[in-house]
């Protein structure tokens, strides 16, 4: 369960009567035509919350001299938005400094919010609306467009992917299970408690990485492995030595963002041409608008929604990358099961999923998706419409 500390009483922002005032005068220039003669407004709550790490987590940025380093909890912010009917919508913001977002700046970007300019009926003129606000900020943007999904899709009464026309299928989608760098002899047990897991991901880029895959082995030895660099090496020449020692794991699957997002395409290229090994873009695609370089430098992309600004900013991002030829992942940050759920109904458009962030913290304070075994299922969701989440810990 979580501390009382962590249950903060949820912040209501309905706007002042001057920014309602000015909502009403202009949000028919703003947002376009709908099928319905009225557009009902939303108030908005937000929460802070602490997400308590099961482990120390580090990762190549965060990792210092000598393995220490990382981090015990994520803050993340959670956004309910309430229609005037009782329709209510849960979104998450699980930002990164790596994007130059936290949670302070999240809270602060959606206390600018008007509630008046929101709608569940009207998603697309509502995401307008926030892009008008400030540049950036694709977290706190994106636990608005996943609340605005939630409450449109609950009114549908249809669950999310089935808004969106997409399906989901049972016993289908598995979810990799993420360790953290770490000395090899928490490593080892770090892998022991995952072993109802069928894929394992390995966070590389400290200074035990060699020692780190042979605890990895000692109690793994076959289990397909994802290895991720988090723009760990910083030369071609580099990040091809370590690739090529990866490859002689003989289960290593593929390697996320070897190289920095700034490296020079050229470069990228070279490594792509020689890799044995799949390389796959993460810090290097946040969005569709990152396709063409990606095309050319990896062969993946993982997608994240707290990258995009959310549902269909992922959407849009996953199509691009299956029409450009490549594979596609759906992955994470520190989350709660607000966003890992949201990601979930997103499933279709992926090869793979690493959608665990949830699996990794001890006080998730909702219920959605489930990831038995690692198999990423809806059959237990507490509701069947919208994101599908609830309030709740899991026992």
């Amino acid at each position: 369960m979580g501390s009382t500390r962590n249950r903060r009483p949820w912040r209501i922002l309905k706007g002042t009567k001057a920014e309602q005032r000015q909502g009403n005068r202009t949000n028919n220039l703003l947002l376009p035509a709908l099928v319905c003669d009225f557009v009902s407004r939303v108030k908005i709550n937000l929460r802070r919350f602490d997400l308590k790490l099961a482990h120390r987590w580090a990762i190549a940025r965060s990792v210092q001299a000598g393995g220490s380093g990382g981090t015990d909890i994520y803050k993340v912010v959670f956004v309910e938005l309430t229609d005037a009917d009782g329709t209510t919508g849960i979104g998450e913001a699980a930002p990164s400094p790596r994007y130059e977002e936290n949670a302070d700046s999240a809270f602060v970007f959606l206390e600018r919010v008007n509630p008046a300019r929101l709608s569940f009926a009207d998603v697309p003129g509502s995401m307008k609306y926030l892009d008008s606000i400030a540049p950036q900020n694709f977290a706190a943007k994106g636990a608005i467009s996943i609340a605005l999904f939630d409450g449109a899709a609950r009114r549908a009464g249809k669950p999310i992917y089935a808004f969106l026309g997409l399906d989901f299928a049972e016993r289908k989608h598995i979810t990799s299970f993420s360790i953290g760098i770490d000395k090899p002899e928490v490593i080892r047990r770090k892998v022991l408690e995952a072993a109802p897991y069928p894929v394992l991901k390995l966070k590389v880029g400290g200074p035990d990485d060699k020692q780190n895959l042979a605890a990895l082995r000692a109690v793994a030895k076959k289990k397909p492995v994802r290895v991720d660099a988090n723009e760990g090496w910083k030369t071609k020449e580099d990040a091809l030595r370590q690739i090529e020692w990866l490859a002689a794991d003989g289960h290593v699957q593929f390697v996320e963002q070897p190289m920095p997002a700034t490296t020079d395409p050229k470069d990228l290229i070279w490594l792509k041409n020689r890799s044995p090994l799949p390389i796959m873009a993460d810090e290097s695609y946040l969005s569709a608008k990152d396709i063409d370089c990606c095309a050319e430098c990896y062969h993946a992309v993982n997608v994240k929604l707290v990258k995009a600004g959310g549902i269909a900013g992922a959407y849009e991002a996953l199509q691009a990358a299956r029409k450009a030829g490549l594979k596609t992942m759906i992955g994470c940050m520190i989350e709660s099961s607000v966003l890992i759920t949201a990601a979930a109904h997103l499933a279709e458009l992926a090869d793979h999923l690493d959608l665990d962030g949830n699996l990794l913290v001890t006080n998730d304070p909702y219920l959605g998706a489930t990831a038995e075994r690692g198999i990423i299922s809806f059959a237990q969701a507490p509701d069947k419409t919208g994101l599908g989440v609830r309030a709740g810990f899991r026992c």
